[in-house]
């Protein structure tokens, strides 16, 4: 019962932690369009937080087609993915513990 319920609550931390990271990267993306100014403290965050995953995603895959970077689509797809799937899973099994 302890264990299940832990479970559940480690599923519920990382489903929320997966759902800020997915918004964090769209907002990244979307204010990318506007050119805003890089000394910005906030945009300096969400530049710490998006741009390592990015360069990873970039460094091994072409994603960078006539302009456009689609690296934050693939890591929006990707933590959707996971959260569909191993989070749905977590939750699964912490319900038949």
């Amino acid at each position: 019962m302890i264990f299940s319920t832990l479970l559940n609550a480690v599923a519920v931390i990382l489903s929320s932690l997966i759902t800020i990271y997915m918004w964090v990267v769209i907002i990244y993306s979307l204010i990318g369009f506007v050119q805003p100014n890089p000394n910005n403290p906030i945009m300096q965050i969400l530049a710490r937080l998006c741009e390592p995953v990015f360069y990873f995603l970039r460094s091994r895959f072409k994603l960078v087609f006539n302009g456009l970077d689609f690296s934050p689509l693939v890591v929006v797809i990707v933590l959707k993915f996971l959260d569909l799937t191993l989070i749905q899973w977590l939750f699964a099994l912490a319900k038949s513990l």
